[in-house]
């Protein structure tokens, strides 16, 4: 196995093929389900914006996208269960990438969108943004490296005027110089967030960036479990990490499994106001 610097285990690999069964098969044997755990307050948080700003199809911004599986989600109401059965299984080992394609496009021809929402689709994989785009799945995409540079003219185009932006685990790889670039494509306008990330990586230079450009964040109570460690060597090399960083991992990721925090982020002012977000709270209306 290989480590990045963080010491978890490098995954890279199955985020670049041409289609998503490596993807599939070999997080299922880890048991991610972050998108999942995430998905009902990504839910609740487009059907807030719905409300408050009265835009009957938003438009999402998923930075870390992959193969689209959080458009695939909440567009279809599909669950992860469902795309590891529907990737993993011995049904889509034969098939070719045309074939999986074809059946990928019926699914969204065929489910009516639980969600009226556009997704645009940021990520630094081509091939898992093209398969996501050509599925269905994601409306657009935007394949770029906003760490690093700007974005071209034609990337700004397809990043502005979002409503929402969404990420479920790439924080702690992407930065505040990602979020920076994407708020800065919208030229003033101000999309509400919602980022679950690993407790591993400190979310406060996020924060304060957002601050600056006049947004206020919350951090939703709660752990949401992403995976399991790959092998004891990836659970030792994290904790290792999370020690350095002052993060007490007791009862969490010492028993074995990655954890990720929910921050949700707003534009200060009334329209802004935050409210709680987890969606069994009786009380949620209000923080």
């Amino acid at each position: 196995m290989r480590f990045d610097t963080t010491g978890k285990v490098s995954l890279d690999h199955i985020y670049t093929q041409p289609d998503p069964r490596a993807y599939f098969t070999v997080l299922r044997t880890l048991d991610y389900c972050v998108p999942q755990l995430a998905k009902p307050y990504f839910a609740k948080l487009l059907k807030e914006y719905r409300e408050d700003r009265r835009v009957a199809v938003p438009k999402v911004v998923d930075i870390g996208c992959s193969y689209g599986i959080n458009a695939a989600l909440l567009k279809y109401d599909v669950s992860m269960d469902e795309l590891y059965a529907r990737y993993g299984g011995d049904a889509a080992a034969g098939l070719t990438r045309e074939e999986l394609l074809a059946r990928d496009r019926e699914l969204s021809r065929a489910r009516r969108p639980a969600q009226l929402t556009r997704f645009v689709g940021l990520d630094a994989s081509e091939n898992a943004l093209a398969y996501a785009r050509e599925a269905g799945f994601l409306d657009d995409t935007v394949h770029a490296d906003l760490e690093n540079h700007d974005p071209t003219p034609d990337q700004r185009a397809l990043l502005s005027g979002a409503d929402l932006v969404f990420s479920t685990g790439c924080i702690g790889y992407v930065t505040e110089r990602t979020l920076t670039r994407v708020v800065r494509a919208q030229g003033g306008h101000r999309p509400w967030m919602a980022h679950f990330v690993l407790r591993m990586f400190p979310f406060d230079p996020v924060e304060r960036a957002l601050a600056g450009l006049g947004y206020e964040t919350t951090r939703v109570d709660g752990m949401h479990k992403q995976r399991r460690f790959a092998s004891p060597e990836e659970q030792a090399l994290v904790l290792d990490t999370m020690s350095a960083a002052g993060v007490d991992a007791t009862g969490l990721e010492a028993e074995g499994w990655l954890y990720a925090q929910l921050y949700v982020s707003r534009p200060y002012g009334p329209a802004g106001r935050l409210r709680s977000h987890d969606p069994h709270d009786p009380n949620r209306e209000q923080l």
